[in-house]
Parts: C-alpha cells; sequence; structure tokens
C-alpha cells in the first residue's frame, strides 16, 4: 500500500507538472512565454496564427505562446540581442549566438540553466549531452541550452557543369584554374543571351567567430594557402591566420577576382537572401553554398524554372602552389537558447522546461518538424516523415509554401538520420524533371577536403574595436582603400598588433590549450 500510495503522489506531481504553474495563491494559471527564434527558413514568414502547435502548446501545457522571428542576417540578430540585453527588454527565452551569449553573460541579464535540465529527461537525453552542456558552461554554472546545430561540412563549391560544357572547358582544379574559369563565365557570355551578365564567383560576407574576416564564401580561397579560418589549431602552429603568411596570398587571389572583374560586383553589400536570388537569376557561376540552400525541393525550384538545361555540380576548392586546399573549416557547431534572468525570477523556468520537454516528445517533434500527420506527412515504412500519399502534394512539407508551419523545426531537430533522410527527400525538380537529393549533395560536400577546427568556435572574440579593425581593414585591402602590397600588408598587421590582435591570439592559444582544442 506504501508503495502504491508512493506512486500515486509521483503521478499527481507529474500531472500537475504538465498542467501549468502554479501561481503564489495556489490556482494554476496560463503563463506567457515570449520566444524569440532563428527561422528555419529566413525567406518565409513565421508560422500561421491558427497554427495547430499554438493551441496544443495552449490546452495542454497551460502555457501562451508569443513568436518573434529573430533577423535573417546574423550581425542584425546580434544587434537586436544586445540592444535587448543592455535595455533588459529580453524575451523569456530567445536564440543567441556564442559571441554575444558569452557577452551578456557577464552583465547578468541571462539566468543558470542547470535546474531545468531534470525538468525535461528526454529532451535533456537527445539534445543537451555533456559537451553541449561544457559549451555553455562559464564557471561551473551552465547558461544556456545548446542543441546540436548546424550539420558539419555541409558546405560546398559549386560550378555551373552547363557553363562549362557550354564553353568547352574542364573543372578546375588550381588556383589559376578556377581564375581562368572565372574569367571565362564573365567574358564569353556562358548562357548565351547575349548580354554581359555574369560572372565567375558569387559571394557575399559572412562572418562568425571561427571563419575569418570575409566569412565562409571566400574561405576556400584562404584554404588554398593553409589558412582558412580565424584560428589555426595546429599543435605546430597555433595562432591567428590573419597574422600568417599564407592570408595574404589568399587574399591576394580574392583582389585579383575583384580587380579583374571576375566576381560579381555586389558582393560586398549582398546580404544572404541577395546570394541565393542572385545564384537562382543565373548571375554567377561558381560558389560556395549548403548543401540544402541549394538542392532542397523549394530552394531548387526558382534555379530550376529559369534555368531547366542549367546543372551545377560540387567540386573540390581550389588547389594552391603547395598542393594545399580546404572548403574551409569545420567545428561541432550549437545552436544556444538562453533564458533571461527575468523570466527565471518570475518563475517561468518550469514553464520553459515543459514547454522544450513537450517539443521533444513524438507530438511535438514531429509536428514542429513536419507539420500535421496525414495533412503534410505520412509515415513511411521505415518510419520517415515523406509526402507520398498526402491528400493534396501542395500540402506537402517540402512545398515553399508550408514552410511557415516549421519555421521552428531548428528546435526539435538533433541530426537524426529520421531527420536527413526526411530532410532531404528524393524528389524530381518540377520543370526540368532532373533527379535531385539534398542528402546525396551533403555526402558528396563532406567527402571533399575541408580542415578541422573543434573549438574554435569556442575561443575568446576580439573586443568591438578589435573586430571593426580586422573586419574592415580586409575590405579596405579588396576595394582599394588600401593598397594590397606586401608591405603595406606587413605595416596594417603591425597596427592590428597594437590595437589588440597579439593579446587576442595569446587569449585564444591559452583558451585552446585549456579545452586541448589543439591537435
Amino acid at each position: 500500500m506504501k508503495k502504491i500510495a508512493m506512486l500515486c503522489i509521483f503521478a499527481a506531481a507529474t500531472l500537475a507538472f504538465f498542467a501549468g504553474c502554479r501561481k503564489k495563491d495556489g490556482s494554476t494559471g496560463l503563463v506567457t512565454i515570449e520566444l524569440w527564434y532563428g527561422a528555419a527558413v529566413t525567406e518565409a514568414g513565421p508560422p500561421p496564427a491558427d497554427w495547430k502547435a499554438l493551441q496544443i502548446i495552449r490546452d495542454k501545457l497551460n502555457i501562451d505562446l508569443r513568436l518573434s522571428a529573430l533577423p535573417s542576417s546574423e550581425s542584425d540578430q546580434d544587434v537586436k540581442i544586445n540592444a535587448a540585453a543592455a535595455g533588459n527588454t529580453l524575451p523569456d527565452i530567445f536564440m543567441v549566438r556564442r559571441d554575444p551569449f558569452m557577452n551578456i553573460s557577464r552583465v547578468g541579464v541571462i539566468a543558470a540553466v542547470d535546474d531545468l535540465y531534470p525538468l525535461m529527461p528526454r529532451r535533456t537525453e537527445i539534445q543537451y549531452d555533456a559537451d553541449s552542456r561544457a559549451f555553455t558552461t562559464i564557471n561551473g554554472k551552465s547558461y544556456g541550452l545548446a542543441s546540436p546545430g548546424a550539420i558539419a561540412k555541409n558546405e560546398g563549391i559549386l560550378i555551373r557543369k552547363d557553363w562549362l560544357d557550354k564553353l568547352g572547358l574542364q573543372i578546375p582544379v588550381t588556383v589559376e584554374d578556377y581564375l581562368a574559369v572565372m574569367k571565362a563565365f564573365t567574358t564569353r557570355d556562358p548562357d548565351g543571351n547575349g548580354r554581359a551578365d555574369t560572372y565567375g564567383y558569387g559571394a557575399f560576407i559572412e562572418i562568425n567567430n571561427f571563419e575569418e574576416g570575409l566569412g565562409r564564401r571566400f574561405d576556400p580561397f584562404f584554404g588554398a594557402f593553409g589558412v582558412p579560418g580565424t584560428w589555426n589549431l595546429s599543435k605546430a602552429d597555433p595562432g591567428l591566420n590573419v597574422r600568417k603568411p599564407g592570408y595574404f596570398d589568399g587574399l591576394s587571389v580574392i583582389k585579383r577576382m575583384i580587380d579583374e572583374k571576375v566576381i560579381d560586383p555586389n558582393w560586398a553589400s549582398y546580404n544572404k537572401d541577395d546570394f541565393r536570388a542572385a545564384w537562382k537569376q543565373g548571375r554567377y557561376g561558381i560558389m560556395r553554398e549548403q548543401n540544402a540552400a541549394f538542392a532542397a525541393e523549394n530552394n531548387y525550384a526558382p534555379f530550376d524554372k529559369n534555368f531547366p538545361d542549367g546543372e551545377w555540380i560540387v567540386i573540390d576548392p581550389p588547389k594552391g602552389p603547395d598542393g594545399q586546399q580546404a572548403v574551409g573549416v569545420y567545428t561541432q557547431a550549437y545552436r544556444i537558447y538562453a533564458v533571461s534572468t527575468k523570466a527565471m525570477n518570475a518563475g517561468k523556468g518550469p514553464a520553459i522546461a515543459r514547454l522544450l520537454e513537450w517539443m521533444s516528445s513524438d507530438e511535438g517533434y514531429f509536428l514542429l518538424g513536419w507539420g500535421e500527420a496525414g495533412l503534410n506527412y505520412v509515415l513511411g515504412e521505415d518510419g520517415v516523415p515523406t509526402v507520398n500519399g498526402i491528400p493534396d502534394p501542395a500540402k506537402g512539407f517540402t512545398q515553399p509554401d508550408m514552410q511557415p508551419i516549421t519555421q521552428l523545426r531548428n528546435m526539435v531537430y538533433y541530426n537524426s538520420e529520421i531527420e536527413l533522410l526526411a530532410r532531404y527527400p528524393t524528389y524530381r525538380a518540377p520543370t526540368s524533371g532532373k533527379s535531385m537529393s539534398a542528402l546525396t549533395v551533403l555526402r558528396d560536400m563532406q567527402s571533399r577536403p575541408w580542415m578541422p577546427n573543434i573549438g574554435g568556435d569556442a575561443l575568446p572574440a576580439p573586443n568591438a574595436d578589435l573586430k571593426r579593425f580586422y573586419e574592415q581593414g580586409v575590405v579596405e585591402f579588396l576595394t582599394g582603400k588600401r593598397q594590397l602590397t606586401r608591405d603595406n600588408w606587413n605595416g596594417w598587421v603591425a597596427e592590428f598588433d597594437k590595437v589588440g590582435g597579439v593579446d587576442w591570439e595569446k587569449a585564444g592559444i591559452a583558451a585552446a590549450e585549456a579545452a586541448s582544442y589543439l591537435r
């Protein structure tokens, strides 16, 4: 009887937990949770007002979930988060990149979340392992919920094979081969429309803490000289790549691309959406792009419609004079969600844990990841969501109009095999009829040369003044504000060192050694 009584008490406690948070007077009230999320598809809109998940969360969890998408640009995300932190107006839970996370953790506006892990056993098991918790641990406390982020090595160099074939060109191998093909793509009318409207290479500046001052789209050209990414984490020669001789060589190649007008001239002003719109409009023939952003059905469809005879293929990155090559650097990425101190002090921690645990339940996982069963997907014999067999194909989770209902899928995905097979199904391109698979593209991209940089994203960031000096400086050499000569470059590096470059490097190496990141 005693055992039964204990079970009843446990069951009652569990029901109370999932019924809602208790007010101080003992009554149960609806808890409002404000969530700033990172949209799965920045071009698509937010979930609709009648989104089924919102009603389930309200009815089952007693939570009124208020959603706001963060800006598509990472720098704009940082501005928004930092401004809210400064004004103490952060939402209850929000996605945050590593740099601003580290900054705001020092000023007391986000709360330790160690007590939340036991409240969400299923989610903790599949999302928050020891490495995840270590990623957000500061002075012995975890200040963020770090979920598996982007799949490693999920980008690659793509080239217009139809342009190569039309011009009788071979796949480029070396840096010089690349430059020659870029010139041909720019000057020899590869699309045959009689207009000078194509370029050899397309890019934009996309910077984070471990992909150097120009970002991942330019990393292959630094990889040709052994200096992709911000940090070299080899035991033999650790430090900042911008201070190494090969960086000047990589920058010189990019300067040649600009001077010879073989790169889309909008590279310095494009954002991510502009860049992706441009390749779908046939503006350039070589790029570094992410597998799904290129090959997923809804992303490839505009290009397929515009160029049904067009064909992109994955190729190796350019090989430098010493045989070095790398698409870029890779690390284990995490997507951090932080809880504001204000929310925790208001007693919302258990409700936030309840929400996240539901997201990782079968109901939440499939609803947020793929939509409604029987409407947006059905489960195949292998247990993988598929659009084959749904009543209305236009309602399939892979369709562009359905993207708003899975905008929060990054909060439930953890790179399971089900996700990969479902996320990247094989399909027929709507106009050309080509067989396409973003998963096949992913495996191809992952097989290309990459440089490991595990932990590079966890190293100290430069202060704001040094960061600005660094990023503006390399761009000024490319745009002609500074003349790119070896002497001028060495002079700039000396300035960089004086304003904090050497101290930043020392701090980074010390942190890498302490965390055993050096290999």
